[in-house]
């Protein structure tokens, strides 16, 4: 069987609507060989719920990527492990779609360049924001321009983790996208504009100072924070145990924090026993990752 391995991405990360993100350190797997008739196994987040007929959203996205390669559709036998909570702010739709194209490309045995991928993956997903990290890795900063993506990707050291405070409830994006106002004034775009543009550099230049206000927003999060339980209190909490940043992952309703390696330990046994201790906390569990470089890969 041919197996496939994408990264959770995380994206915004506050003041890049739609167009940053990055991958980190909890996987979507599957498996996948040619069968007569379609037969899709789902093991962990989503067992219960994700399709197992053609409306998959795996299959889907092969299916497409298929035809534009201008191939024949043979049923598949799948078997999805998945790792990553759906619809809670970390890509799992992403990284469906990015499995699909892969499993195309090694049924068909057509190489798909990475730029032709992301394309056909955001044409799909609407946006390149979850797609490009989930098939690059590290940091990418994303554009879509008449139909084209164009996608830079950095790298992340080793000097940043990252702390996932995940509840036990879900967030549809159409909820957390409708919260948001169709006109925002000029000073909010501005401000977005400059602390997106210092936030890419920081990442760049390994600048993890400048993200205390490099990744300041006032576009989404103040509209969308009001539908997550809890979700101010994780922000203070975050604050207060020394977070350089802290985000509405995606949609939500994630929050994501960005700690430096150094003090990881003290920040997550600190936060765990915040977590343990207070009500209004109590439905996030948190989750430690490190950023992915590779993104999507063929194991």
């Amino acid at each position: 069987m041919i197996t496939i391995k994408v990264p959770a991405t995380s994206a915004n990360l506050g003041p890049g609507f739609d167009c940053l993100g990055l991958a980190v350190s909890i996987y979507n797997t599957v498996e996948v060989e040619p069968s007569k008739t379609l037969k899709i196994e789902i093991f962990g987040e989503g067992s219960d719920s994700i399709p197992k007929n053609g409306s998959n959203l795996i299959f889907k996205a092969y299916r497409r990527t298929m035809q534009h390669l201008e191939e024949p559709v043979v049923n598949l036998h799948m078997v999805q492990h998945n790792k990553i909570p759906s619809t809670r702010g970390l890509g799992s739709s992403s990284t469906a779609i990015v499995a699909g194209i892969l499993i195309a490309s090694e049924i068909s045995g057509k190489a798909i360049p990475r730029a032709e991928a992301l394309r056909i993956a955001t044409e799909i997903e609407g946006h390149p924001d979850n797609v490009a990290p989930a098939l690059l890795g590290g940091f990418v900063v994303s554009a879509y321009d008449e139909g084209h993506v164009y996608s830079l990707k950095k790298t992340i050291a080793p000097g940043i983790t990252f702390a996932a405070f995940i509840p036990d409830f879900k967030l549809l994006t159409e909820k957390a996208r409708a919260a948001l106002p169709k006109m925002v004034s000029h000073a909010d775009a501005v401000y977005n504009l400059s602390r997106a543009a210092l936030l890419a550099t920081a990442f760049c230049e390994e600048r993890y100072d400048f993200l205390p206000v490099a990744a300041k927003d006032s576009l989404h999060q103040q509209y969308r924070l009001p539908l997550i339980e809890g979700g101010e209190a994780v922000f203070a909490l975050a604050d207060g145990l020394g977070a350089l940043a802290t985000f509405i992952s995606g949609a939500g309703p994630t929050i994501l924090s960005v700690v430096r390696t150094a003090e990881a330990n003290v920040f997550f046994e600190r936060a765990q026993a915040a977590l343990e201790s207070d009500e209004e906390l109590a439905h996030f569990t948190l989750h430690r990752f490190v950023a992915d470089n590779e993104g999507a890969k063929v194991v």
